[in-house]
């Protein structure tokens, strides 16, 4: 038994665990990321006098653009160059496109959004090696729960920065949170560059200049002997790789489709869960009709209601973790969608009571958050190992950058008059379609005895 198959096949070891939380801890920077924008949206609306919710709609976007674009251009480098030495990279650029981001000056709207555009590139080029690495170096039996278990990382993120950032908000202005995530995001760089290993399939497919030794390293670290040969790989070195067609080619056309658009519904109406929540909460707590509450007050609970729908996220990560056990994780994605049609028009019908508002938010953050660390479970497995990175990279950027137009057309729809509640809702619908895709993929995906191999290449036929 080589090391590959005593990784699928054997009880998981404290350096697979380790690996795995190293990875919750970069992902809790891309849920800081999805947030620092939404709660700082009204502080950099006023330090850089935007008069419109388009505008705001633009600022909450553009990292968002940035991350799809990455996803879909930047993260296939690391079918090419590995996941480690791409996660550095990654690492090293989200730096500096938070430091950019905390010193764009208040008279130049365009260069933050460049600068946010900038760091999201990278953000959204990171989170596809690290899906593939926690799915690598999980054991066949624990997959699902360690899937689950990592996918704490971003809704975590995303409660803590909420909270985090309203204490660097009234103490050190606007720029003060994008200089956290600046120091947040360095210090995990020196942590990765320490602890973090290359991808075994990575290695044993690809075959870089010192495979064999990197591995035989990996291998000491996890107790197992050292081998004298790499195992076979199961695309034969010299032979050509069309990873378009591993993508695209024959069946997975269809579950490509299925996968990506699924993915791209949750995101929809994660963005709009996540960005618009804090500023429609603080713009109807404001408004003197409904009694017009303190500004300082109102962004209080505004942001409140933000992080409890992180808070939802994290419950629901840990909920998937554990369902993922009895219930098959595609099955459970659909079940974790259509929940999210419940609680978007639960939510939807008690905005307007504060104290009811926050603890449906729980409920939004269930499917929304919870739903992201669902698809991070389910996509590497959709993939042979030579087109994993790029496959669920495009995956991701299509998602995210289909969800782009969330914030900003519901900026318009605001602007144009449409109420919170009508908002909830359609978004509750878009979750629903999601949903019913996922369970399409799933029958397509069981019905053929090849689909489910965890590195197998014949599904692509």
């Amino acid at each position: 038994m080589n090391l590959r198959e005593a990784i699928a096949s054997q009880p998981m070891r404290a350096f697979q665990k380790r690996i795995i939380g190293i990875c919750i801890a970069l992902a809790f920077v891309d849920g800081f990321e999805v947030l620092v924008a939404a709660f700082t949206s009204t502080a950099v609306a006023k330090a850089f006098a935007l008069p419109n919710a388009a505008d705001i709609g633009y600022f909450l976007s553009a990292g968002t653009f940035g991350m799809g674009l990455g996803a879909i251009v930047i993260s296939p480098l690391a079918d090419k160059i590995g996941r480690r030495k791409h996660i550095l990279m990654c690492l090293a650029l989200i730096c500096v496109g938070m430091a950019a981001s905390a010193l764009a000056p208040t008279s130049s709207f365009p260069f933050l959004l460049a600068a946010r555009f900038f760091a999201g590139l990278w953000i959204g080029a990171l989170i596809p090696s690290l899906n593939i690495l926690v799915s690598e170096y999980s054991s066949d039996a624990k997959r699902g729960t360690a899937m689950g278990i990592y996918g704490i990382g971003l809704p975590a993120g995303a409660a803590t920065g909420g909270f985090i950032t309203t204490f660097l908000l009234n103490a050190w202005g606007w720029s003060a949170p994008f200089w956290f995530g600046f120091t947040l995001t360095a210090i995990l760089l020196v942590l990765a560059y320490l602890w973090l290993p290359e991808s075994i399939l990575y290695l044993v497919e690809k075959r870089p200049a010192g495979a064999l030794e990197a591995y035989n390293k990996i291998g000491a670290k996890l107790g197992y002997p050292n081998e004298s040969a790499l195992p076979a790989a199961h695309v034969p070195a010299g032979k050509p790789q069309n990873v378009v067609q591993m993508i695209f080619g024959g069946k997975m056309l269809g579950r490509t489709l299925l996968l990506w658009f699924g993915y791209a519904c949750l995101m929809a109406a994660f963005y709009f869960a996540n960005t618009w929540t804090p500023r429609l909460v603080i713009t109807y707590l404001t408004n003197p009709a409904n009694g017009g509450m303190d500004a300082k007050a109102a962004q209080a609970i505004g942001n409140n209601a933000g992080v409890l729908v992180a808070v939802g996220g994290v419950v629901g990560a840990l909920l998937f973790a554990l369902l993922a056990r009895r219930i098959h994780p595609r099955v459970l994605t659909a079940y974790t969608l259509l929940w999210g049609l419940a609680a978007y028009v639960i939510y939807a019908n008690v905005f307007r009571s504060t104290t009811a508002a926050l603890i449906a938010a729980v409920g939004v953050g269930i499917a929304a958050n919870g739903g992201v660390a669902a698809f991070y479970a389910i996509s590497p497995s959709v993939y042979p190992t030579a087109a994993r990175g790029t496959g669920v990279g495009w995956m991701v950027g299509f998602g995210r950058i289909v969800s782009i137009l969330a914030p900003i057309v519901s900026g318009y729809l605001i602007d144009g008059g449409m109420g919170s509640q009508t908002l909830y809702q359609i978004y509750g619908v878009i979750l629903a379609i999601g949903a019913a895709l996922v369970f399409v993929l799933h029958r397509s995906m069981k019905s053929d005895s090849t689909a489910m191999a965890e590195d197998t290449p014949a599904a692509v036929h």
